[in-house]
Order: structure tokens, then sequence, then C-alpha cells
């Protein structure tokens, strides 16, 4: 009879044991946790890259916060439109000694904002005497009617195509301003700003105009050489009336130019005797002060709205008046560009 050997079950504490339930789920969980953790670090990794590529210009958030913008670049080659916040006051009637220029400039900007037909503008001539002073008073004039400023450097200008862009969709209407502008050959704004102008293969743009300054009227430089009647230049040019015409082209282009010429003596005073008035000065000190008003602009050797104002300002600080108030307007021409100090 075969014998069996009778089985035994060990003991409970010898058999293997099952993980519990809960380390399998964090053994499972712990690849993806990881994988997550990986993703966040590379979308962090890609944001802070991304943020050292220029970016294209972004229309602002609200345009309504301003009526005066200025175009910047940043040091990565993003640009952005920033807000003027506080704008100098200046009102037409407190422009004097150029009424022809500002009845030329009032009617051209009048007829923008209405949306008749209407020419860039470049205003040229004699240092301090309110081409820019001009311009600020026209905003403030037309701003109620949906008139708006950017401000753009000439080192900027290659970038006008962008800025022209972001505002034709926009139902105001946009002077783009640039300061004291003139070219060296070779500057590469130079072929920008003739393009916005007229030749570009768009269409202009209805709602943008471009008003400039300049204390040159053709905005490069001229040497006497260029005009020798000769038939070839002498650096080998074989049509050098063809260079000149180049040279002289973009300011052409302005419809509109508007020229203003060094005061007299009796307009100067005039205006100086205006400013010290605004500074709280009486008409005795006033008329004390008109001889050393003179010689401060033999020594400056212009006589101008700015030389005035600061003259004005010397001699108010010297007999101890203190500066009229922010609410006093501002008489007389060109007192600060557009573009001096940290507003408009």
């Amino acid at each position: 009879m075969p014998h069996h050997t009778p089985t035994t079950t060990p003991p409970p504490s010898l058999l293997p044991s099952s993980p519990p339930a809960s380390s399998t789920r964090a053994s499972e969980t712990a690849p993806l946790m990881l994988l997550e953790r990986l993703v966040q670090r590379a979308e962090q990794l890609i944001q802070r890259m991304e943020s050292t590529l220029p970016q294209p210009l972004q229309a602002p958030l609200n345009w309504h916060s301003a009526i005066a913008w200025r175009y910047r670049k940043r040091t990565n080659g993003s640009s952005v439109l920033e807000p003027v916040r506080h704008i100098g006051s200046m009102d037409l009637e407190d422009l004097h000694n150029i009424d022809g220029q500002k009845e030329k400039i009032l009617r051209n900007t009048e007829q923008f904002v209405q949306g008749k037909p209407a020419n860039n503008v470049l205003l040229t001539g004699a240092r301090g005497t309110g081409k820019s002073s001009l311009i600020r008073a026209c905003l403030h004039a037309f701003a109620p009617q949906g008139l708006r400023l950017i401000e753009v450097d000439k080192a900027d200008l290659i970038d006008l195509p962008d800025i022209v862009e972001v505002v034709a969709a926009r139902p105001e209407k946009f002077l783009i301003y640039c300061d004291d502008l003139s070219f060296e050959e070779g500057e590469a704004g130079y072929k920008a700003l003739k393009s916005i102008l007229d030749g570009s293969v768009s269409a202009a743009t209805p709602n943008v105009l471009v008003y400039a300054t300049s204390n040159r009227r053709h905005l490069l430089p001229e040497r006497m050489s260029e005009n020798l009647q000769t038939s070839q230049g002498q650096d080998g040019e074989i049509h050098p009336g063809e260079a000149v015409e180049e040279k002289i082209s973009l300011s052409e282009r302005f419809g509109l130019w508007v020229s203003f010429y060094p005061f007299s003596q009796e307009e100067y005073l005039r205006v100086v005797a205006q400013w010290l008035a605004s500074l709280g000065l009486d008409e005795a000190q006033i008329a004390a002060a008109q001889p050393q008003a003179l010689v401060w602009a033999l020594e400056r050797g212009s006589r101008s709205g700015r030389v005035a104002q600061h003259f004005a300002r010397d001699y108010a600080g010297r007999f101890g008046q203190q500066a009229a108030s922010t609410s006093t307007h501002q008489v007389i021409a060109d007192v600060a560009g557009l573009s001096d100090g940290a507003s408009i």
C-alpha cells in the first residue's frame, strides 16, 4: 500500500507577502510626477528664452490712457509704445511771432482730424523759434477730436512700418512726430521714412501723418563740390546730379514745408517780457531786465523763444522770484521740445 507523505502548510509568517496597495500606487505615480516636473521645468526654460528674443510690436492695452506715446526699443530688441503721462501745457494763442506758420499747421491738422486730405509736414528753420511747441499746441487743441501723437527717435525710423501697422485700424488720428530730424549718408532710417511718406507698395494709411522738425531743410548734408557743373564727379560718379536729387528727394516728400525765422530784437524783447511776466515779475522789473536780455542773446548768438525763456528763468531766479504755478500758461515758442526731459 503506497505511502502518502502528508502535506503541511507553512505558517503564515513564512508565506510571501504581497505589497500594500498604497505602495503599488506610489510606485506607479512616481514616474508621472517626475515627468510633470520635467515638463514644468522645460516650460519655464522656454519662457526665459522667449523673453530674451525680440518680440513684435504690440498695441497698448488701453489706448485711452494717454494722448501721446513714445516708441521705445528694449535691450533685447523688443519694442513698445509707452504712454506719456505728463504733457506740458501749450495753447495755440500762447504762441507769438509765428502767426503765418501757425495758420498753416492749424489748417492742415484740422483737415486731418476731420478726415479730409492733408499733408505730411516738415517744420524747418532757426532753432528755438517754436517748431516743436506748435506741434504740441496742436495736439492739445485737437485731442478732444481724436488726435494722438507718437514720438519716434530718428534711430527708430526704420521701424515705422511696424508702428503704422499697429495703429492703422484705430479710429483715432495719429501724428508720427520726429524732433530734430536730419541724416548722415547711409543711415537706414532715411530709406524707411521715404517709403512711408511716399513710394511704398502699400497704400497710405488715412489715419497717420508724419510731422517732423529740423534745422536742415533738405535733411542731408550738402557739399559745395556737389554743386559744381561737371560731367563727372570727383569720386568717379558718372551722373553727380542724380546723387544731389537723391539727397533732396526726402524733404520733397513732405507735402507741406513750414519755415521759421530768427526773431527781430523787438520780437525777442516782447517774448522776454511775456516770460518774465509769467514768472511773476512786475512791469518795472521787466523794463529793467531788457538790457541784460539783449546781452544774454548776444552771448548766445541767437534771439529766439528758447533763449528768452532761459534768460527769464535766470533773471527771475537771481531776483528771488518764485516760479509760476504749473497752471499758468507758458507763453512763447519752443520752450522745451517734445523730446526734452521726462515729459512732452
